[in-house]
């Protein structure tokens, strides 16, 4: 006979925080919002943190390189979708872990019986305006130059001139050797007004360069996610099919973190998945598993080796997981029963597992919800597919501006290995998510400053200045259908905002 659960399936909006006693320190520029990424051992604390407990879904229409740099920028973490080549997916890693960083391995570089043409060809594909000069054109060979946009004019520079003959040479040029600190460097970089500063080992050859940009934008984003090496932060979405080849190749490029990307994680090809990634790179890599709603399917994946838990089946806003396979969980239930579970662990193993909150967040107080009721971060998908940094196109529908989003589970993202049962010969016999538009909101900043804010004073409101504080203190109700009603605006007609506001 079929189990029945007695427990309602609840979502965020069915619920409410009750406040707390708010103490005098206890403001919004005192919240920490740090949290952990991967498991740890009680007593100690995890090898890396989120500086914002958001993580940006596995999706074709969110989480390219593009958003992958944006949000680390900001101290969340983006998993670049895997629904791709292995060799696209990489290279996408890869440009993140490029793109910013102390020390920057060149990329782009030139030798000087190349020419002007050349420069163009390389500045077009790379977008790099500054080139180093090297005798055999590789990263590591001896300096002789460099090239800036500053060092030709397009009206007046034939395209067949050298670059040894409007190069900045080796001998006008100011350069340091490598060993000094980044301090260092950035010190003689502002002292002789240099956008770039060449790093050359004791035999002349190029080992690196710094950047003025790159301090310069550090200081703006104070919550940069940095590895040791001070690059960005990048993740990756893997599947429970090719994993053997993918894994290397996103570690190679430099994937700080993997998640298996499936709308149910409760498989022994998700097992299989970690079994294998542990074998072959030990603890060296964090990986996520998921996704579930139950405290069997955590404790399932916790087993199997998983750094953290996704959890949720069915919520997000172009999933139709539930609709068409009758299979999940409200979010809200979903998460409290998997922290239940996750605090069963901690107490018989005394390992702490981050879960993840994946799908069923509408407003930004459900974000609240979500951490008060257990969540350790967030994966969002149709809040980051708004922004500018996303990967779909802006068009205007019935005279408004939108971005496309589109799931995983739609035809159009073909992603059969997210949804694959291990018998369907490779291809999806019925869609889970659909193809559709999501209104434009802008710049991810400006719309993340104020979610963070609200997070913030709800925070505040609770009487916490931590997440881990905050798990422990909330206290929540279920609300009624007409309580839900009366906590908007009602019984007014309200006012039309002004066009210039």
């Amino acid at each position: 006979m079929a189990q029945v659960f007695p427990e309602l399936s609840r979502t965020f909006s069915e619920y409410l925080l009750i406040p707390n006693l708010t103490e005098r320190d206890c403001t919004p520029d005192n919240v920490d919002l740090q949290t952990p990424l991967c498991k740890f051992k009680q007593g100690s604390e995890a090898r890396v943190k989120l500086n914002l407990p958001f993580v940006s879904a596995i999706m074709q229409a969110v989480s390219d390189d593009k958003m992958a740099i944006a949000l680390a920028r900001l101290g969340g973490l983006s998993f670049i979708y895997g629904s791709q080549s292995i060799a696209q997916q990489a290279e996408m890693v890869s440009r993140v872990k490029r793109y910013k960083a102390g020390f920057v391995a060149s990329d782009v570089n030139l030798r000087a019986e190349d020419c002007l043409e050349d420069v163009l060809r390389l500045k077009k594909l790379s977008g790099h305006s500054t080139m180093p000069v090297t005798d055999d054109g590789t990263p590591n060979g001896k300096l002789m130059g460099i090239v800036t946009s500053r060092d030709y004019r397009l009206s007046r520079t034939p395209l067949d001139t050298k670059v040894k003959d409007f190069m900045t040479p080796l001998a006008e040029m100011i350069y340091a050797e490598e060993g000094i600190s980044l301090s260092e460097a950035n010190d003689i970089i502002w002292d002789n007004k240099l956008n770039q500063l060449p790093l050359v080992d004791k035999e002349g050859r190029l080992v690196s360069l710094v950047f003025r940009k790159d301090y310069d934008e550090h200081k703006e984003n104070p919550e940069e996610l940095l590895d040791s090496r001070k690059r960005l932060l990048v993740g990756a979405g893997i599947n429970t099919r090719d994993y053997k080849e993918r894994v290397p190749a996103l570690i190679e490029a430099g994937a700080d973190a993997l998640c298996i990307d499936s709308s149910d994680g409760f498989s022994r090809w998700q097992e299989d998945t970690l079994v294998w990634i542990r074998e072959h790179y030990g603890d060296e890599i964090i990986v996520g598993a998921g996704n579930v709603v139950d405290a069997e399917g955590f404790r399932f994946l916790a087993e199997a080796g998983a750094d953290f838990i996704k959890v949720g089946i069915g919520g997000g806003s172009i999933c139709v997981t539930r609709e068409q396979k009758g299979i999940g969980s409200g979010q809200a239930s979903a998460i409290q029963t998997v922290a239940k579970a996750r605090a069963e662990y901690l107490e018989e193993t005394g390992v702490y597992i981050p879960i993840c909150s994946d799908g069923g967040i509408v407003y930004d107080y459900h974000m609240a919800l979500a951490l008060a009721m257990g969540a350790d971060f967030m994966m969002l998908g149709r809040y980051f597919a708004r922004f500018d940094e996303s990967p779909g196109r802006r068009l205007v529908l019935n005279g408004s501006y939108v971005k496309e989003y589109w799931g995983e589970g739609s035809n159009r993202a073909r992603n059969w290995q997210r949804y694959d049962d291990g018998g369907s010969g490779g291809k999806m016999q019925f869609e889970e998510g659909v193809d559709s538009y999501v209104p434009y909101a802008g710049k991810m900043q400006d719309n993340l400053d104020v979610s963070v804010a609200k997070i913030k004073a709800t925070m505040v409101s609770c009487g916490s200045k931590s997440i881990a504080e905050f798990q422990d203190k909330a206290r929540l109700v279920a609300v009624s259908p007409t309580s839900i009603v009366e906590g908007g605006a009602h019984n007014v007609i309200r006012k039309e905002k002004d066009s210039m506001q």
